[in-house]
């Protein structure tokens, strides 16, 4: 490991930022539970329009933006956060609490934006962004605004594959049009979207899920039983929260 000013994958300076988001949620956690909800409400609605400034920014300031539509999971995350922060949607919420995963992954394997200086505005735009698509979605939940329900998982399993079916024929719909009609980016290249990697992996982790299931589009699939287990894993969790925080009420 080494300590330097590029951002970096799994470098001192890359752990030290992984820490400071779960820093960052307890502190907001121990801070937010002083006050009633509507201020929790605000402070979180604030804090979730950093994602949709990133998708302003994106498509702003990149000189491709059809490379950069808001398609992949966390983006649409984004947009979903601040209506279901206002709306307190429990089928959005318990949806969220699922794909804020996406926004942790995207932090932990950071390759896209490895070599991105830290303090950089692509830094902030990138780091700051996924940090609260992660945090918002939980604290929505620890702090009693949204509750969990066992009833959601089966909605959150089919609006993710739904979506997910949706992006990846998007995909090939659009890589179609660019090539058929020479569609360039800046550099000369034709150009080719692969929005929430339906069409191949992006990182080790679903590098190794495409070398099992070796298929475009199918390959993500082998992350469901996982996402299932994880969603069961946080009910029960949440289950058993309740019923000792019930004890201590009637002790």
């Amino acid at each position: 490991m080494r300590c330097s000013m590029v951002w970096g994958t799994f470098t001192i300076t890359h752990i030290i930022s992984l820490i400071f988001v779960f820093l960052l949620a307890i502190i907001m956690y121990l801070i937010l539970k002083r006050f009633n909800d509507k201020v929790k409400t605000w402070v979180l609605f604030l804090f979730s329009l950093t994602g949709v400034a990133a998708i302003v920014y994106e498509l702003i300031v990149p000189g491709s933006p059809l490379e950069y539509l808001p398609l992949h999971m966390c983006s649409i995350n984004a947009m979903l956060l601040p209506i279901t922060v206002l709306s307190k949607n429990k089928v959005m919420g318990n949806l969220l609490l699922l794909w804020c995963l996406g926004a942790l992954i995207a932090l932990v394997m950071n390759q896209v934006a490895a070599s991105t200086t830290v303090f950089s505005t692509y830094f902030f735009v990138y780091y700051g962004s996924h940090t609260f698509e992660f945090i918002v979605p939980m604290l929505l939940f620890s702090l009693g605004l949204i509750k969990f329900d066992f009833k959601y998982i089966i909605s959150t399993v089919l609006i993710t594959i739904a979506i997910y079916t949706a992006i990846h024929l998007v995909n090939c719909g659009l890589n179609e049009y660019f090539i058929a009609n020479n569609v360039l980016d800046p550099n000369g290249n034709v150009i080719q979207v692969n929005y929430m990697f339906s069409l191949e992996p992006s990182n080790p982790v679903l590098a190794i899920m495409y070398s099992i299931v070796p298929f475009d589009y199918w390959y993500m699939y082998l992350a469901f039983p996982i996402i299932i287990v994880y969603l069961l894993g946080v009910g029960a969790i949440n289950k058993l929260l309740i019923s000792i925080k019930s004890r201590k009420a009637h002790a």
